[in-house]
């Protein structure tokens, strides 16, 4: 029997987080999505502590949007997680897409954040 998404995802998560960690000095950017929402979240893995973390449940990104599912939700979590971080003194971060495609949504927030001045 083939494998299921979910199972496959995971999968690649596992075989991407094997290279990839954040520090103090370059935290991990991780992206997670689900159907009614998307989430943002700052972490430095050698204290495994969340410094920062953004998402279309907080009220403030959720304003003014149409839907909490599509594209434009994504840029705007994107762009509020690069403001909070660059407030927070973060200029730099390890992506970590959570064995998602890099297409669409996952697109969308990683590029807002690099214009939002988040270097990765």
């Amino acid at each position: 029997m083939p494998e299921s998404r979910e199972a496959s995802r995971k999968r690649r998560h596992r075989r991407m987080r094997r290279n990839l960690s954040g520090s103090a000095q370059r935290p991990r950017l991780l992206v997670r999505r689900t159907l009614h929402h998307i989430y943002a979240t700052v972490v430095d893995d050698s204290e495994g502590r969340t410094i920062l973390a953004a998402s279309t449940l907080q009220q403030a990104v959720a304003d003014g949007l149409q839907s909490r599912t599509n594209v434009a939700a994504a840029q705007k979590v994107g762009a509020t997680i690069a403001q909070k971080a660059k407030e927070a003194g973060i200029t730099s971060v390890v992506f970590d897409r959570g064995g998602l495609k890099y297409h669409g949504r996952i697109k969308a927030l990683a590029d807002a954040a690099r214009e939002a001045g988040l270097e990765f």
